[in-house]
């Protein structure tokens, strides 16, 4: 490998690293963190009400069902579908939201995280905000 790529690679992992601890204070969550209840208020409750439940102020104006979160770990034989879940909040990796109009929130939470930095800086920070939401969608489950 030319010497060129192995110091551009290590200065890639270096920044990752650096980014990732940094940022990590912000989305370090414990049992007494309002962080994911907050950021699902601020970014879900809308359509799918602050109960979960499908039944936020907006969900009625959908030409779409708008699916209760509260019963993922029972339709999932008892686990909690993480990392199904995080895919599907991002919306970035073409997993989509079942057909349905729910936004892409990994694009939509982009540019203020590429505004507190760098791209790997942001690209931390708006996969904690949605691992946040999926965290206390666990926490709520039926």
């Amino acid at each position: 490998m030319p010497q060129h790529s192995l110091k551009s690679t290590s200065h890639i992992a270096l920044g990752l690293l650096a980014a990732m601890l940094t940022a990590a204070p912000a989305i370090a969550q414990d049992d007494d963190d309002d962080t994911g209840r907050l950021e699902y208020m601020y970014s879900c409750s809308a359509c799918h009400g602050e109960s979960a439940r499908g039944d936020g102020p907006v969900a009625r104006y959908l030409n779409v069902d708008t699916p209760s979160l509260t019963n993922l770990t029972r339709e999932n034989e008892g686990e909690f579908p993480l990392y199904k879940v995080v895919q599907i909040i991002d919306g970035r990796s073409g997993v989509g939201a079942h057909g349905t109009i729910m936004p892409v929130w990994g694009a939509r939470f982009m540019p203020q995280a590429l505004a507190e930095g760098g791209h790997f800086r942001a690209e931390v920070i708006v996969r904690g905000r949605i691992l946040s939401i999926a965290h206390y969608l666990e926490t709520i489950q039926d």
